[in-house]
């Protein structure tokens, strides 16, 4: 392949990265041109050499996904994993389903992924088989060999690579006995670790092509305004500014590097036609949602008579409040586009590969199979590398040029240009006699992404935004009603999505009715919760926390949890509260998240989510006014401090079930664990979020 000077060699070496066990942006093909190799399906090639390249079809965004899904299928193989390679796959429908959200990467693909990695080993163990004169049934394949455990005799793969690649692939491979598995459920270190400590490690604004130009774009601050003209001349004085260029977003600014371009963009004069979002208050919004919370929503869910008041009864009522958040990843959105042999190529740090390659596509206006896209290392995603808006700008820009174009966003483009989580509002009232809860209400007041970004779902029940909502425990009777409103502010899945807001609502609420009934929270909770994960996660946190052990003057312990995409997490948080000084002591975090394919990996995102969810809790917070972000930067969306940071423990129910859910589990249950917390201490509840004295 040749295009602007570049050879395929050249292309390949400059978008291939090779450390600590892990090949980043390496282009299928090229890795296929050895014949003798033995590639049953997408995922898994063994070569003459006895090297084994996994193709990993989820983004690694921090997430542990290189690794942890390498595993599996090394697993499965019997490989030596000092002889695996685990590769960011490109964007391709044959390695299926590659959008990584909702905590989805190992839960819904492991039995394939073993299958995969198992058709290999079949093939292996046939090839030995045939060579020994033996039944296949014998042999079993284990650290890169094939062995016959009545014999002593060995093969290493490499010797059987040839002969195995010429049998048909099995359809049903044989799976491993779970007993005799290497490496699944060991803490396997992080193959991405060496590139990412060393500095090798390619993230989307790393990548360098020859000759490649630099873009920034001027957007709106309003939401939704409408450009009506810019001023070119003097973004174009700039040295080093090469053009500038209108796209669907605002206006693109091109130099030569980066710097040049901010400094154009500055230079820029454009006007702006705000639109209707011009008198879009966020204060306003959940002012509203305020004042609807106590009245009738349309019902979404209901079980027994749903909420009713007996005789004899008493009735307790609270409204818990939570604002627009942003995703802030470490890395702001950023892709680079080369137009160049009739063709595009992309390099872009995203979640969802497919998508983006097929908005690519349109953008470009080429079938999408003119289109490659190489997925590099993501500087954190947590929802917002779902859309591919930076993708279609990069894209849109590099129309104008036949050498690569990168296109980057500064923390001010990416905090003002988001897709934000909802907020949303939240009544909730109990009906209570004696020790008993009767009944349960929870009416939510939010805004729906589903229907934002589908309108002729309007007037319907969005059922995602329900996650965590409904009762866990045994209460006879309980309603969820929801109210949506529709808002000018793009809106997106944040971690957890809106699991980040219900179970806040409605597990600090079950603690303010524990308190009136005179009942301890956690025992409450295990009385009312039936027998299955979800009691197994709770009970481990508390007796790993010592719960009922007494703590230090104007300390407090609260716990929570909560079950979200296939997953059971348990909290237990300990606070001190000094003068209206809060500080967050330590956090016990307990998951049944069935089997713990790399426990280590588990323990790494438990402990983010803590960060995640505890930042938004003390001071995450989203404002609009006139129709734009206000928080603009860390000086005024500040995340979680060293000095803030909690002593974090983490246990894992021994289990044997199919994987769960990791990524997103940790974060529901901390808000209410701290709020429970703080409740102790003080008295007083948390009714409002981001956390004030």
């Amino acid at each position: 392949m040749k295009g602007q000077g570049l050879s395929r060699r050249e292309l390949l070496n400059l978008s291939m990265m090779v450390g600590g066990g892990l090949v980043l942006g390496r282009v299928f093909p090229a890795l296929a041109e050895e014949p003798a190799a033995l590639q049953p399906n997408p995922f898994v090639r063994v070569g003459t050499d006895g090297r084994v390249t996994i193709w990993v079809n989820k983004s690694e965004m921090g997430q542990g996904v290189l690794t942890g899904l390498a595993q599996i299928i090394a697993d499965e193989l019997g490989a030596d994993w000092s002889q695996v390679e685990a590769v960011q796959a490109d964007a391709d429908a044959k390695f299926g389903n590659q959008n990584t959200g909702g905590s989805t990467a190992v839960r819904t693909q492991f039995e394939e992924l073993r299958k995969a990695g198992a058709a290999a080993r079949e093939m292996l163990v046939q090839a030995a088989a045939k060579r020994w004169g033996v039944p296949a049934e014998t042999l079993i394949a284990r650290g890169g060999k094939v062995l016959d455990p009545k014999t002593g005799s060995s093969l290493a793969f490499r010797e059987l690579v040839a002969e195995a690649a010429k049998l048909p692939v099995p359809q049903n491979p044989r799976l491993k006995d779970p007993k005799d598995f290497d490496f699944i459920g060991k803490p396997l270190p992080r193959v991405d670790a060496r590139a990412k400590l060393t500095g090798k490690a390619t993230f989307g604004c790393d990548v360098r092509l020859p000759g490649m130009l630099f873009a920034v774009v001027a957007r709106p601050e309003v939401f939704g305004a409408r450009l009506v003209s810019f001023e070119e001349k003097p973004a174009l004085q700039v040295e080093g500014v090469v053009k500038v260029v209108p796209v669907s977003s605002g206006v693109a600014v091109v130099a030569r590097d980066t710097w040049a371009a901010l400094k154009g963009r500055a230079a820029l004069k454009v006007v702006w036609e705000p639109g209707e979002a011009a008198s879009f208050s966020s204060k306003a919004l959940l002012t509203t949602m305020e004042e609807l919370a106590p009245k009738p929503g349309k019902e979404a869910a209901k079980h027994g008579e749903g909420f009713l008041l007996p005789a004899g009864a008493r009735k307790l009522e609270a409204s818990f409040s939570l604002p627009f958040l942003a995703h802030a990843p470490m890395e702001p959105q950023n892709a680079t586009a080369w137009f160049h042999d009739g063709g595009l190529e992309v390099w872009a740090p995203t979640q969802v590969p497919m998508p983006a390659r097929q908005e690519a596509a349109r953008v470009a206006g080429l079938p999408v199979e003119k289109v490659t896209l190489h997925v590099t290392f993501l500087g954190g995603g947590f929802g917002r590398r779902l859309s591919s808006d930076f993708v279609a700008e990069a894209v849109e820009v590099a129309k104008h040029f036949t050498v690569p174009v990168q296109l980057l966003w500064t923390r001010e483009d990416d905090m003002t240009h988001d897709f934000y989580r909802p907020p949303s509002v939240h009544f909730l009232q109990a009906a209570i006699a004696g020790k008993q809860i009767l009944a349960w209400r929870h009416h939510q007041v939010t805004c729906s992404i589903g229907q934002q970004r589908n309108p002729s779902r309007a007037g319907q029940v969005d059922r995602g935004a329900l996650e965590g909502a409904e009762p866990p425990y045994a209460i006879p009777h309980w309603l969820l009603e929801q109210t949506l409103l529709p808002v000018p502010v793009p809106l997106g899945a944040w971690r957890s999505v809106y699991a980040s807001q219900n179970p806040f609502a409605s597990e600090h609420f079950f603690d303010l009715v524990a308190r009136e009934l005179k009942a301890d929270p956690y025992q409450l909770r295990l009385k009312l919760l039936p027998e299955g994960p979800l009691k197994a996660a709770l009970r481990l946190a508390g007796e790993k926390a010592g719960w009922g052990k007494p703590l230090p003057a104007g300390w407090g312990r609260g716990v929570a949890c909560c079950s979200s995409f296939g997953s059971h997490v348990a909290e237990v948080a300990e606070v001190s509260v000094r003068k209206e000084k809060l500080k967050v002591e330590r956090v016990v975090v307990a998951i049944h998240c069935g089997r713990a394919i790399n426990p280590r990996l588990v323990e790494q995102q438990l402990v983010s989510a803590v960060v995640f969810g505890l930042s938004a809790f003390l001071r995450g917070r989203i404002t609009v006014e006139g129709g734009k972000v206000l928080e603009t930067n860390f000086d005024r969306y500040e995340p979680l401090r060293f000095h803030e940071m909690p002593r974090v423990e983490v246990h894992i129910v021994p289990s044997e079930e199919p994987p769960g859910g990791v990524g997103e589990p940790g974060v529901p249950p901390l808000a209410p664990a701290v709020a429970n917390a703080i409740l102790a201490a003080t008295g007083k509840a948390v009714n409002r979020l981001p956390w004030e004295a």
